[in-house]
């Protein structure tokens, strides 16, 4: 087999953790030969359409043990692997290179332009200040140890390249196929299923409110013990927002199993529980007995989903509390705490596609984060089975793995 050409390293992947790898190696050890090898016309696309064009970097959040927690798989490996490499590292990094991130009050961090370019930029012209090469529309079908060291890489156009050692950072991929040439090497694969996804309402009885959205709002799978908190916006399709983002991640495995055909309860007024509820609005009821319930949004509730909600309890628009039977009340309660919406289906969150699955972890040295199965095979970003939830933790978990496999990368000696 002849190769077209030889290097120290190469890079499966042009995107963030390929990127952030290929830099860091080269940054520590100079004399690295680097090629990154992208499979598209692309490059860097998740990191140009990350956070609205905004490109969310990372998360304010700067203690290992509680970042972890932010991964519902990967959680015990990140805990450790961010004491190396943790959001505060991320900052720094980038500053050193002429970029200031910035916090906003939800704890999400950008570049204070605003721009997702400037992070692309900042890659780019690292890149070229390292002399790392790029290769596009060259995706990879074969990855072929030979037995005097190192690896013949074939690409899908034809292309063979020798190479030292290999950094895997191709990321996540919803078909199972796209990891046969990783399978090829002995790796196996947890299935990858869709994470961070909004819910599709099968009866659409809010859709009329698309726009309305709660700050606080409590939203739970029936039946189980999955469950988040947070904004919550209703849309044409069902429901969206953080606090459904976030529970699509930690209940992906399930709802996949489901297909996507469930039950969701949404408590309108956050943790208030029923107990609380009743008690407040007998009180109210009291206190208030010539008030229309309709005309008077309560728990600063949006004055339309009110109005919806005390429809769904049969409240008549010109009811006062005084004459609000008792049954009605009930109602009104059961909705605002335990609002039931019938879902089947998903829609993928803008255009941010993540998968949970990938190369399992306990086939990984996570030291090093080098394959156990075949030395010299590194990994990296969503190629691994590990995803966060929305808000800049899946970028932080591509720098922490691309940075720990560049710090060994840079060390090993062939």
């Amino acid at each position: 087999m002849k190769a077209s050409n030889s290097f120290d390293l190469i890079v499966v992947g042009g995107g963030a953790a390929g990127f952030f790898g290929a830099i860091n190696a080269v940054d520590i050890k100079k004399d690295l030969k680097v090629l990154i090898l992208e499979k598209s016309s692309k490059l860097l696309s998740k990191v140009r359409i990350s956070g609205g064009g905004r490109c969310n970097v990372t998360h304010h959040c700067f203690e290992p043990t509680p970042l972890s927690k932010h991964y519902p798989r990967g959680q015990r490996e990140l805990k450790k692997l961010f004491r190396i490499f943790e959001a505060s590292d991320t900052v720094a990094w980038f500053e050193q290179r002429g970029v200031k991130l910035k916090t906003e009050a939800d704890g999400r961090m950008f570049p204070v332009s605003n721009q997702s370019e400037t992070i692309i930029n900042c890659f780019l012209s690292e890149a070229e200040r390292l002399n790392i090469s790029i290769c596009k529309n060259s995706e990879v079908v074969d990855l072929t140890p030979q037995s005097e060291g190192g690896f013949w890489i074939k690409t899908s156009d034809q292309n063979i390249y020798q190479t030292k050692m290999v950094l895997v950072a191709s990321g996540g991929s919803p078909k199972e196929s796209a990891y046969q040439w990783l399978k090829g090497i002995g790796h196996s694969i947890s299935k990858p299923i869709p994470s961070l996804f909004t819910f599709n309402d099968f009866n659409k009885k809010f859709q009329d409110l698309m726009g309305v959205s709660v700050n606080h709002a409590v939203v739970q799978i029936a039946g189980t013990k999955f469950k988040q908190t947070g904004p919550l916006l209703i849309t044409h399709w069902g429901l969206s927002g953080p606090a459904v983002i976030k529970l699509s991640a930690w209940a992906a495995d399930y709802l996949f199993q489901k297909n996507y055909d469930f039950t969701a309860l949404v408590n309108w007024v956050g943790e208030t529980t029923e107990e609380e509820l009743r008690s407040r609005l007998t009180d109210h009821k009291a206190n208030h007995p010539k008030q229309k319930i309709v005309k008077h949004a309560m728990y600063e509730l949006p004055g339309r989903l009110w109005v919806r909600l005390c429809q769904l309890a049969e409240i008549d628009d010109e009811k006062v509390w005084g004459e609000l039977p008792k049954k009605n009340l009930n109602k009104l309660i059961e909705n605002l705490v335990r609002c039931q919406f019938q879902i089947k289906g998903k829609t993928t969150f803008k255009e941010e596609f993540v998968t949970c699955g990938g190369i399992k972890l306990d086939e990984i040295n996570l030291e090093r984060m080098e394959s156990k199965l075949v030395s010299g095979v590194y990994f990296a970003g969503e190629v691994l089975n590990i995803d966060g939830e929305t808000g800049g933790f899946n970028f932080q978990s591509a720098w922490t793995t691309s940075f720990v496999a560049a710090t060994a990368i840079s060390q090993r000696t062939n």
